[in-house]
């Protein structure tokens, strides 16, 4: 599958068993609270599917999948036959009615838990914390090695490239120096502090990753040695470690891939360096012009990375719920967090994402596995029941606020003020997603 069809297809069952469950949240609660239920749907506009049941209730797939909606027996849309007063909404109390439209985001979290709970009994294949500072950069200067293992950073401890890269994300939402504990290749711990406060990109993440120069690392080991190819007819054998080209170090394989055609256009005769059994020894290697699966021809001697150190966390069932309360708490405090720091401007809005964004890491994370994809479905479905607890006017977090208006003063928010409200939620909310959708085409465009 392309990566277009398949983003689209990752994107339609993201928002599928997203939605449907937020839907679903507002639809069982009302039930209990004796309000009709006319129609519960998945996606606006046009219905592709609908069938009715037979308590009357309309259930409907629509063609525009960004969403869907409860449509419940409420007075303020029509004459409600007195009959059925009973199993109107605006008639239930102001609790019934806060603990309606509060299930959506609650079955957000209830998902997002068993989400992460999920994976983490299934597993997350992932990478070890080895990491690699670019000469020169703000982590090289910090005292970050080719080849240390990140151990800790900002006081928690971090097993995967995952963790390490998450507790850094948050960290560069600020400005504050974090310290990290690394283990050297030789087995030695020690501490540094990452200067955060000396990165200049103004809140954007993605900016302050780049001028902080810190990489996992892709350890300079052969791994495939290709027949024939100048690198097999030299010596070199699968296990052994790259040292340097033309006496120019070399720290990792994507240092290698970059030397070989720098120093090939110069003279394609290279003197490669390898350690073998703890021995180091230079062999003299031709490179060649070569194209692969279509590519353009480049220098090439024909081996591949040994594959990175794996670190998968797998827990069981008790252990695996624990952690995912852990993570559910630990991404609402980081979302809570960013937007604090956007609201305040010591974020950048560029770290917004729309759909175009969520449907590449959607595609990415299912490519990935299975546990990657319940992690992706368990963040947004997290930022999900964030984002409509947010008191802006049309979500759910605007008619809990009228609702607590309500409890206080003691009779209903007016009604020129809830349609006042609905004008100003609408261009706050469509404001929002343009951005992100600019964000994600600007990414495009960039990349």
């Amino acid at each position: 599958m392309s990566p277009f069809l398949g983003s689209v297809f990752w994107l339609l069952v993201t928002l599928g068993v997203l939605v449907t469950f937020h839907e679903f949240g507002h639809y069982w609660v009302a039930r209990r609270c004796g309000v009709r239920v006319l129609r519960f749907s998945v996606g606006f506009g046009r219905p592709l599917w609908r069938r009715v049941a037979k308590d009357g209730t309309e259930y409907q797939i629509a063609a525009i999948p960004l969403g869907g909606y409860v449509k419940m027996l409420d007075a303020r849309e029509g004459e409600v036959d007195p009959s059925e007063r009973g199993q109107e909404f605006t008639g239930k109390s102001v609790w019934k009615r806060i603990a309606i439209v509060a299930a959506g985001p609650a079955f957000n979290l209830i998902f997002t838990i068993a989400a992460f709970w999920a994976m983490y009994m299934i597993g997350k294949p992932d990478v070890a914390p080895i990491v690699n500072a670019a000469p020169d950069t703000i982590a090289a200067q910090a005292g970050i090695r080719p080849g240390d293992r990140l151990i800790a950073m900002n006081g928690e401890p971090v097993s995967t490239g995952s963790d390490a890269f998450d507790v850094l994300a948050n960290g560069l939402l600020g400005n504050e120096p974090m310290p990290v504990r690394v283990k050297g290749s030789d087995g030695s711990q020690r501490d540094v502090v990452l200067p955060l406060q000396k990165l200049t990109a103004e809140g954007d993440i993605g900016k302050k990753f780049g001028q902080l120069g810190l990489t996992l690392q892709t350890t300079p080991f052969v791994g495939d040695v290709v027949p024939g190819d100048p690198a097999a007819l030299a010596g070199i054998r699968p296990g052994d470690r790259i040292v340097s080209v033309n006496g120019k170090p070399v720290a990792d394989f994507d240092a290698f891939t970059k030397l070989v055609p720098e120093q090939a256009v110069i003279s394609p005769k290279l003197a490669v360096a390898i350690e073998r059994d703890g021995t180091t020894r230079t062999l003299d290697i031709t490179a060649r012009m070569k194209s692969e699966r279509g590519q353009p021809t480049r220098w090439m001697i024909g081996i591949g990375a040994r594959p990175p150190e794996t670190a998968t966390l797998r827990y069981g069932p008790v252990r695996a719920f624990s952690e995912s309360l852990q993570t559910t708490w630990n991404g609402t405090v980081s979302t809570f967090n960013l937007i604090g720091k956007m609201l305040s401007g010591q974020a950048s809005t560029k770290n917004l994402s729309g759909v175009i964004g969520i449907a590449q890491v959607a595609n990415d994370s299912a490519n990935r596995g299975l546990g990657w994809f319940l992690n992706f479905l368990g963040l947004v479905s997290l930022s999900l029941a964030i984002l409509n607890l947010l008191p802006i006017p049309v979500l759910d977090g605007g008619h809990l606020l009228y609702y607590l208006i309500e409890l206080v003063k003691g009779s209903p928010v007016s009604e020129r003020t809830m349609i006042a409200g609905q004008y100003v939620g609408l261009a706050l909310l469509f404001t929002l997603m343009g951005l992100a959708f600019f964000n994600d085409i600007q990414r495009m465009i960039v990349s």
